[in-house]
Order: structure tokens, then sequence, then C-alpha cells
């Protein structure tokens, strides 16, 4: 029974100091912290001035109000449970705090100028597109100015060849009219000729008739 109970208190000790290896503490809002060699103010000091806010690991608490602890220079040694808060002193906890408020004021910056930045896209894309409306709009008005272009072009080319075939038709009937004009002057030449001819030969016959319709002189026999 007595092993047993020996046993427990060893295990129960063994978790004691695991617990307080794993803690850490800090100098309390004390100017300076004696570290000493044992568990009370009669031990001597083996590190002097340690400054407040100084973190402290925990080797070993008791309850004689002192705790055994190794300082950031390897030093191990008793201070002061009194002196020692589980939490950072106030002004370390005040250069935490400012410190985080400058992180948030960088951070905030940041944002702001990602936000002007996202302002500024925005911006230029609504400006581009009502650059590319206004564009849109400009060769929808061109396409109708071009289809109706199109469409004359239409118009004209059935015009057109409807001009050519009137034309055409023209040309024939000219061609007809000067055909038939040609035979005109041919007739009327040919006309013109007999009438010369038919007049020539008139005249020659009124020139053989008259002389024999003039009265004969009768020959006086007596003369």
């Amino acid at each position: 029974m007595t092993l047993f109970r020996l046993a427990i208190s060893v295990l129960f000790a063994v978790s004691s100091i695991a617990v307080a290896q794993a803690k850490t503490v800090w100098v309390d809002d004390q100017l300076y912290l004696p570290v000493r060699s044992g568990a009370g103010s009669q031990f001597r000091i083996i590190e002097n001035a340690v400054p407040s806010g100084t973190p402290l690991e925990v080797i070993e608490a008791s309850d004689s109000g002192y705790t055994l602890v190794r300082t950031p220079k390897g030093t191990e040694g008793w201070v002061s449970s009194q002196y020692l808060s589980e939490t950072p002193i106030a002004a370390d906890r005040l250069r935490t705090a400012n410190r985080q408020l400058e992180e948030t004021r960088a951070e905030l910056a940041q944002v702001k100028e990602q936000l002007s930045n996202v302002v500024n896209e925005r911006n230029a894309l609504e400006s581009s597109e009502a650059s590319l409306s206004d564009r849109s709009q400009e060769l929808q008005e061109e396409l109708q100015r071009i289809k109706s272009i199109a469409a004359d072009s239409i118009n004209l080319e059935r015009r057109n060849r409807e001009l050519r075939e009137e034309n055409q038709k023209i040309r024939n009937d000219l061609e007809v009219l000067t055909a038939e004009n040609e035979r005109l002057e041919a007739s009327k030449e040919y006309d013109f000729m007999l009438l010369g001819a038919g007049l020539v030969l008139g005249g020659v016959l009124l020139a053989l008739i008259i002389p024999m319709l003039k009265p004969t002189r009768k020959t006086d026999n007596w003369a």
C-alpha cells in the first residue's frame, strides 16, 4: 500500500512538473526581479536585474511563494511568485496592441488602396463599356447605311439593266429606221433618175415632133 501511494505521488509530481514545464509566465510590473538559488530571500542571487516583461519558463511551482524558472539566459533559479503574471504586463500588451494597430492600419491602407484600384478599374470598365456602346451604335448606323447603299445599288443595277435593254431596243429601232431611210433615199434617187430620164426623153421627143408640126412653106413655082 505504501509503494502504491509512493507511485501515485511520483506520477503526480511528474505530471505537475510536465504541466509546469509547458507553462510560461512573465515578470510583472516590477522594475527588476532577482533570481535566487533557493526558494527564499535568504538564498543568494544568481541572476540579478531581470526586467519586467521578461518571459520565464516555469520548471516547478511550490507553495513557498517561490517558483523555479529558467530565464532567457538559461539560468535556472527561484523567483518570488507574487511578481509573476500569467499574462504579459500592460506595457508589453500596449506594445503588442500598438503593433497590431499598426499592422491593422497597414492592412487597412492596403485594403483602401486595393479598393481605390478596384474603383478605378470599375470606372475604366464603365468608360470602356460606354465607348463600346457608342461604337456599337456607330457600327449599327454604318450597317444600316451599307444596307441602304446595297439596296440602292441593287435598284440602280436593275434600273441600269432596264436602261441598257431600252438602249438596245432604241439602237435596234434606229438601225431599222436607218435602213428604211436608206431604202427611201435610194428609192428617191431612183425616182429622180426616172424623172430625169423621162424629161430627157420627152425633150428629145418634143425636139423631133415640134419641127414636124410646123407648116411647110409653099414653093413659088413662078419664081
